[in-house]
């Protein structure tokens, strides 16, 4: 399975998860005759944008740790 799909952090599409293994679970010729495609599809969504809501508070955690380091290295350059 996918990675997220066994994260504690992804709570927003446990719901999803649970439907598109309950829909794994009735069978092999239920999933070869696409009967679990429309599960998958919104659990793809819905980890898409949970995966976007991450890497935009990531970027913004880097920009402020970056922006630190240049005040601490600005501090340092004027006291030497």
């Amino acid at each position: 399975m996918h990675p997220l799909l066994h994260t504690k952090d992804n709570f927003a599409c446990e719901d999803l998860m649970v439907a598109l293994e309950e829909c794994h679970a009735k069978g092999f010729l239920w999933k070869s005759m696409g009967m679990c495609n429309d599960q998958k599809e919104k659990l793809s969504t819905c980890l898409k944008i949970e995966r976007y809501k991450n890497q935009s508070t990531n970027r913004n955690g880097v920009a402020d740790k970056k922006d630190k380091i240049r005040q601490l290295w600005k501090e340092i350059d004027e006291n030497s």
